[in-house]
């Protein structure tokens, strides 16, 4: 059953169970008001019906000194005939409760006529003869003898009325109930749409369309769930467009890895085939062999890259305190072998908190990449800096750049802009891919700045670690800057 029809017959029963109250406490309410009124004004005419026969009593000749019975039934009998336009019914009876005069159809028991003594009234509701009354009795002290007078008065309307109200009343709550149940349906219609729309964007998600939201159509919880629900759905998508793209990256690496495979194996497959198959002079066996030595050694530094890019993912770097200083130091000492680029170095002294391998692997791999992207004898900057951020690291070429719409693609694994210039200088595009999962480790990012034929400068930020001071001030990373040094 639809929640919007939950809704329905449950308020359609409580209106049925409070309408129905409501009414049976109302009518039987006029019904006990109209019913103790008839029972006072029987009272009273019992009383008058009393005094009236004391009255008549005293009238009557006295021929005896007692009131005989025979007079008792002509004085009963006036009464009766004064009365019958009102349909009362009376009857008299003696000291021993026998009857001695009684109205054609007063037929009922003597129950209430045991109850009467000489100071006690008494009246009861009956039913006779298809008729509701109201039946009541007392004492009359005629000439010292004590009669007692019964009277029965009609109060069948009354019933009759309270049968009416009851079905009048059903009618009205019969009508009020379909009005209700219409102005519900369309209450419950109303606020279940939220329910409704959720319903449908969630379908609608199941079937593939993580684009579908649900409409905001109120601002109570419902709203706020429609809201909630929108958020959770924003959230899925992005997680499922990332877990597409990993899913694209992992093909598109595998398939690279495939196509970089593929290259050198062809030629150390073709060269091998070549000095097994045929006897070759000196010169072409050794050209042989160093294809075969050339290549071997890209595919090992293609091994080792992706090792250490899995390692960095799912390994653990150990932080410590590092003197920026000396990581510039490191890296001068390992490219000064190279004299066919100019190196300039310009850095500013502080600790900074990071994996010192890591971070120069990083910068190896940014001047092994400015070295192949410029010409011989091209300058390359190496710089650091301190900022309120952390400490900047810089890395500067006058090379061939990097086109706008390839800046996004470059830190991807196998990924390379010029691939002839890339493999002619043993390269594979694992370089910027690893330093992007090192620079991860450390809560950082490359920054690229390029445009073709200008240069290349790439960047990153070491955050500052709170406490980590210059070893001669001690002012966090702020430090003096050190003279540029030119090779």
């Amino acid at each position: 059953m639809k929640f919007s029809s939950k809704l329905l017959l449950c308020t359609m029963i409580v209106m049925a169970i409070a309408l129905g109250l409501s009414g049976f406490y109302f009518v039987n309410s006029v019904f006990e008001t109209s019913l103790e009124r008839e029972a006072g004004q029987a009272l009273d005419e019992n009383s008058i019906l009393c005094f009236a026969f004391e009255t008549a009593a005293l009238n009557v000749p006295a021929k005896y000194d007692v009131l005989q019975d025979s007079t008792v039934e002509q004085v009963a009998s006036n009464l009766e005939r004064s009365g019958q336009s009102t349909g009362r019914m009376i009857r008299l009876s003696d000291e021993e409760k026998q009857p001695l005069f009684a109205s054609d159809g007063f037929e009922t028991d003597d129950e209430l006529l045991a109850q009467i003594d000489a100071v006690t009234r008494a009246y009861r509701t009956i039913y006779l003869n298809g008729h509701y009354y109201i039946q009541t009795g007392s004492t009359v002290n005629a000439l010292d003898r004590v009669l007692y007078l019964e009277t029965l008065r009609d109060v069948s309307v009354v019933f009759d009325e309270r049968a009416l109200g009851f079905r009048v009343y059903r009618q009205i709550t019969l009508a009020m109930l379909v009005l209700g149940m219409a102005i519900m349906h369309l209450i419950s219609f109303l606020l279940t749409r939220p329910i409704r729309l959720l319903t449908r964007a969630t379908r609608q998600m199941a079937a593939g369309d993580y684009s579908s939201r649900a409409r905001k159509v109120s601002n109570d919880e419902l709203g706020q769930l429609t809201l909630d629900f929108n958020h959770m759905a924003g959230a899925l998508e992005e997680n499922i467009n990332k877990l597409e793209d990993e899913i694209q990256a992992k093909e598109d690496f595998v398939g690279a890895f495939a196509h970089e495979l593929k290259t050198p194996l062809t030629a150390i497959i073709g060269y091998a085939d070549m000095l097994r198959s045929r006897k070759l002079d000196e010169e072409k066996s050794l050209l042989s062999a160093n294809y075969i030595y050339t290549e071997g050694k890209r595919l090992e530094a293609m091994s080792i890259r992706l090792l250490e890019i899995m390692v960095t993912r799912h390994g653990q770097a150990h932080f410590q305190e590092v003197q920026a200083q000396a990581l510039f130091q490191y890296v001068q000492d390992m490219f000064r072998t190279n004299e066919s680029m100019r190196f300039t170095y310009s850095c500013e002294r502080a600790l900074v908190w990071a994996e010192s391998n890591l971070i120069i692997t990083v910068l190896i791999n940014l001047l092994d990449n400015a070295c192949k992207a410029s010409e011989p004898g091209s300058v390359i900057e190496v710089s650091g800096q301190v900022c309120e951020e952390g400490y900047l690291f810089r890395v500067r070429d006058h090379g061939i750049g990097i086109p706008k719409e390839e800046l996004e693609k470059i830190t991807k694994a196998f990924y390379m802009v010029d691939k002839s210039r890339a493999r002619e200088q043993s390269g594979a595009g694992l370089g910027l891919a690893l330093c992007t999962e090192i620079l991860n480790l450390h809560h950082s990012s490359l920054s690229i700045e390029s445009a073709p034929g200008e240069g290349t400068c790439i960047s990153f930020m070491l955050p500052g670690r709170d406490g980590a001071a210059d070893e001669k001030n001690g002012s966090g990373l702020s430090a003096h800057r050190e003279g540029s040094e030119e090779e």
